[in-house]
């Protein structure tokens, strides 16, 4: 998929160079490299509990989201100085080239034998089938993804409203709007840097419970956030449900990577990926709706009503009774 995605990527500055690049070409990029960035992710997420031991896992995904954090955190700023000191079409030749060492460096990892029988091939749909009906049996892992699909919704809501609300709601500078934005990764990064401290001490599941009903109260500074130093109770609301959400996502994950036989964690990994993710978009559309007959302000405190769905998906559920998601 690293492979997939440098060649996509590195078609645009080739075409440019060719005087034969449009529009529809970008399209087609931003799909192959969507879909292989879903894929990628689906493996990394499986091919992790093959070589760290159970007990490693959470502090593995903890640096992993750590990582995602700081180049989400620092990706753009890189991005922007590339582009305005080397044009476009090398920065993109530069991203390319990243996806390829990315490649080397995972060509270098171990492969663990295999120790099951090999199976017979099953169709797309059934393996569909068998990822979902595990999913919605399971007592633990069917809330988790409810209340990460719900949390994603809320995450496409905020990325659809956060730029035209700070600009046009807040008229916050136009040198402040990128750092604001930034402070969902910020909170993001300090969020995975305490996930195992937390859970070591109060117990995988409380910190999910506890970190799910912080969420909406984070959310609650967002529409309340006014211009000036008001800009401030907005940053913080960012932070502080970017580090809520990245916690949610490191300890879910964990779970699933644990209590799922390998053979059928590609399945359940995949399924939870286009539950979850799928609403990223859906949240995205509703906030613009919301937006249009609500105003900006009036959108913000519709995402906070439905940030209250994602607790009341854990609280009610057998995840309340539990210490520990194992």
């Amino acid at each position: 998929m690293d492979l997939v995605r440098a060649a996509a990527i590195v078609s645009v500055p080739v075409a440019y160079a060719l005087g034969v690049l449009h529009l529809a070409q970008l399209v087609v990029v931003a799909l192959i490299v969507g879909l292989a960035t879903v894929v990628f992710d689906v493996g990394n997420s499986t091919f992790l509990p093959a070589i760290v031991s159970k007990g490693e896992l959470t502090v593995r995904n903890s640096l992993t989201s750590a990582s995602t954090s700081a180049t989400q955190l620092g990706g753009p700023s890189i991005g922007g100085v590339l582009v305005q000191f080397c044009g476009s079409a090398l920065s993109l030749l530069l991203d390319a080239v990243s996806y390829v060492v990315s490649a080397l460096l995972l060509w270098s990892l171990p492969r663990p034998a295999c120790t099951t029988a090999p199976v017979k091939r099953e169709s797309t749909l059934e393996l569909i089938k068998e990822g979902w009906h595990f999913i919605a049996h399971h007592a633990v892992i069917r809330p988790c993804v409810a209340a990460a699909t719900l949390v994603n919704f809320i995450l496409g809501g905020l990325m659809a409203l956060t730029p035209i609300f700070l600009v046009r709601t807040l008229h916050a500078p136009a040198s402040l709007v990128g750092l604001l934005i930034a402070t969902e990764g910020l909170g993001s990064l300090f969020g995975a840097a305490l996930t195992t401290r937390m859970a070591n001490r109060l117990g995988s599941a409380r910190t999910l419970l506890y970190v799910t009903a912080a969420g909406p109260v984070f959310v609650l500074f967002l529409p309340l956030a006014q211009g000036g130093w008001g800009l401030l109770l907005f940053a913080a609301g960012n932070l502080g449900f970017g580090a809520a959400a990245v916690v949610m996502s490191i300890l879910t994950r964990t779970h699933r990577q644990t209590v799922t036989s390998m053979e059928l964690l590609p399945r359940v990994m995949a399924t939870v990926r286009f539950v979850s993710w799928g609403a990223i978009p859906v949240g995205a559309l509703t906030a613009g709706a919301m937006a249009t007959a609500l105003g900006n302000r009036g959108a913000m405190w519709t995402m906070f009503a439905f940030a209250f769905l994602a607790p009341l998906a854990l609280w009610s559920s057998r995840v309340r009774k539990m210490r520990d998601l194992i």
